[in-house]
């Protein structure tokens, strides 16, 4: 079962889960599935807008993937879920040499409205559609925030929040 939420009211809740190990994206693009870990973004108005705001390395699997379809999908786990080994595989293995949703034992399941699933062992959701994207570069970055994260860069991708759910078994 789905419940509606407001996303204002989990947004601090969400910030403190990333500072603390993280959460789910997940993206997909045609049969191309994959989820990583993020440590990093915010939850903010933008036009008048909710938007999820997710950094997400040039390197990385997914970068390609959120580029090609537009869309992604946060999961986050809450009191009870039990993800915290998914959430630090995710953090530390890529989808390109691995299925993390198989290694892991995680279940996609079908998302509300974008084409994205979610991780079906958390509780709250955030759907997203990319309104915007910002390439971060060297040059606009203060030396010392560049030699102490920047091995690569990041886009960050303004996701306009267009679900937020809590899920739960029906019983």
């Amino acid at each position: 079962m789905r419940k509606d939420v407001d996303f204002k009211d989990y947004a601090g809740y969400v910030l403190k889960k990333m500072a603390s190990g993280g959460v789910f994206l997940t993206s997909q693009y045609e049969q191309t599935l994959n989820t990583m870990t993020i440590g990093w973004g915010g939850i903010c108005y933008y036009w008048k807008e909710p938007v999820f705001e997710a950094p997400v390395r040039y390197s990385r699997y997914s970068h390609d993937i959120i580029d090609k379809s537009g869309v992604f999908t946060i999961s986050v786990p809450m009191e009870g879920d039990d993800v915290s080994k998914q959430i630090a595989y995710c953090g530390t293995h890529s989808g390109r040499n691995v299925n993390k949703f198989a290694e892991c034992g995680i279940t996609a399941e079908k998302a509300s409205i974008v084409n994205v699933p979610i991780i079906k062992e958390c509780s709250l959701h955030f759907e997203c559609e990319v309104i915007f994207k910002h390439d971060i570069n060297k040059e606009n970055l203060a030396p010392d925030v560049d030699e102490k994260w920047y091995p690569d860069y990041h886009t960050v991708y303004f996701g306009k929040i267009v679900a937020c759910y809590i899920t739960c078994d029906e019983n």
